[in-house]
C-alpha cells in the first residue's frame, strides 16, 4: 500500500519517565518476557493499550471460544484488515502456545478454507462478521449456529472484532515493525 499516513510518535519503553506509560509496559514484559512493539505503539495513548488489553484478556478468559479458536477469529480479523503485525504475532502465538495446526494457521493466511469444518464455519463467519461490519444475513447466521456455535459466540465474535481495531488499526498508522520473535511467520497482505 503507497501514499499511507505514518505516525511520528516513537515507540514507548520500560523506561519511560511517565508511570502511566512505563507500568503496563513493565507488566506486559513481566507477562510476555518482552514488550512488543505493537504495546509500545499503543503506549502513547495509555487508555488505548489500556482498553486494548482489558478486552484482549477478556476474549481469551470469557467469550466461550477454545485456545484454538481464539487464534482462529484473531488471525480472520486481522487478514481481513491487512494487519502483517497482528498475522504475524498470531500465526506465532498459533503454533507455539495455542497448538493450532499449521495447515488451519496457513489456510487462513492464505485465504484458504480451513481443513476443519468446524473451523471454518468461524472462521467465515468472523470474516462475514468483519466485511459486514456486523450486518449478518439470517442465513449465515443459521449456517453459523448449526456448526455448533452459540449466539453468545457471535457477542464474542463483536469483542474479538473489537480488539483487533485497536490492535490492527495502530499498527496501520505505526506501520510497526514485527519483533524478532514473530519474524518466521511474517506476512504480507494482498495489494
Amino acid at each position: 500500500m503507497t501514499n499511507v499516513y505514518k505516525t511520528s510518535l516513537p515507540l514507548r519503553t520500560t523506561e519511560d519517565p511517565n508511570p502511566a506509560v512505563n507500568a503496563p509496559l513493565k507488566a506486559v514484559k513481566a507477562g510476555m518476557g518482552m514488550v512488543p512493539n505493537m504495546y509500545g505503539a499503543m503506549a502513547n495513548l495509555p487508555a488505548l493499550l489500556d482498553t486494548y488489553s482489558h478486552g484482549y484478556g477478556k476474549f481469551r478468559a470469557e467469550a466461550g471460544f477454545t485456545p484454538v479458536e481464539q487464534e482462529v477469529v484473531f488471525l480472520a480479523i486481522s487478514r481481513f484488515n491487512g494487519c502483517h503485525y497482528c498475522v504475524a504475532a498470531h500465526s506465532f502465538v498459533g503454533d507455539m502456545m495455542s497448538k493450532v495446526p499449521t495447515e488451519i494457521t496457513d489456510a487462513i493466511r492464505d485465504g484458504r478454507p480451513v481443513p476443519d469444518a468446524k473451523l471454518e464455519a468461524l472462521r467465515e463467519f468472523t470474516h462475514v462478521m468483519t466485511e459486514s461490519r456486523g450486518n449478518p444475513t439470517p442465513e449465515q447466521a443459521k449456517s453459523f449456529r448449526a456448526a455448533g456455535y452459540t449466539e453468545e459466540h457471535i457477542l464474542g465474535i463483536i469483542l474479538a472484532i473489537s480488539v483487533k481495531v485497536i490492535s490492527n488499526y495502530s499498527n496501520h498508522i505505526f506501520h510497526t515493525e514485527i519483533d524478532p520473535a514473530f519474524a518466521g511467520r511474517a506476512w504480507k497482505a494482498d495489494v
